[in-house]
């Protein structure tokens, strides 16, 4: 069922299993199965199957009882309404720093039950799923794992992102006028592999970003989840009344 071939960890393959099951099969405050009944069921390694259960356990998803076991959790919707779309690049040369994104991979996937019904596109239709890692002065600051719908951005590539951001590339490229993103975050601590691109300690604080980018037509054209580091990442929020 999982490869170690795939770019991506193998712990996070059994996250979006485990999330597809959660979401589509179970109700709040079911008790998932064991470490021990995870590792035989899914053939990997108790170690995966608990790297797997705490990062569900930090997007929320479930959450452990001491001596009973791990169980789902109330699963609620991005609620938090920034009013303004958050560019990292435009941000760190406010500051006076030297933005610089990194790749790590780029492909074309089908889309999950999760990410489907985030982009609000059908089951299975062609994505993009790309990895960042964003710095600033030469420092990791975020990762950052996007999804874009590929049918509205036929002809995306790695060399093209390497040339310019992704949001001047959205609305330069390909026409798209970007006019809002709901975004909500909170915070949590890094694993090994989010701490190793990130320069940080296993367990030092991070915050967790997920974001839904909407274009001037009320459309959804990307959804990212991110980790920032906490020792140099801050973020300003304003509230207006009418």
């Amino acid at each position: 069922m999982f490869s170690l071939k795939k770019e991506k960890p193998l712990y996070l393959q059994l996250v979006d299993t485990l999330e597809l099951d959660i979401r589509n099969s179970m109700s709040p405050n079911d008790k998932l199965l064991s470490e021990r009944e995870l590792t035989e069921t899914y053939q990997v390694s108790r170690i995966t199957v608990r790297q797997a259960l705490q990062e569900l356990e930090k997007r929320g998803l479930v959450y452990k009882m001491q001596g009973k076991g791990t169980y789902v959790s109330e699963i609620k919707e991005p609620a938090v309404d920034l009013g303004n779309v958050y560019s990292f690049t435009d941000e760190m040369k406010k500051l006076g720093k030297q933005p610089v994104t990194k790749t790590l991979s780029f492909s074309i996937v089908k889309a999950t039950e999760h990410i489907a019904r985030e982009l609000k596109i059908e089951l299975g239709a062609e994505v993009y799923e790309l990895e960042r890692l964003r710095l600033a002065d030469d420092i990791p600051m975020m990762l950052e794992r996007s999804y874009l719908p590929v049918i509205q951005f036929v002809g995306l590539n790695k060399e093209i992102l390497s040339q310019k951001p992704l949001y001047q590339i959205v609305e330069e490229d390909y026409g798209e006028r970007i006019r809002v993103a709901e975004e909500e975050f909170f915070a949590s601590i890094a694993l090994n592999h989010e701490a190793k691109l990130l320069e940080i300690k296993k367990g030092a604080p991070v915050l967790h970003l997920v974001r839904k980018t909407y274009n001037a037509k009320n459309k959804i054209i990307e959804f990212t989840f991110s980790i920032a580091r906490a020792d140099q990442f801050r973020y300003k929020v304003s509230h207006f009344r009418d």
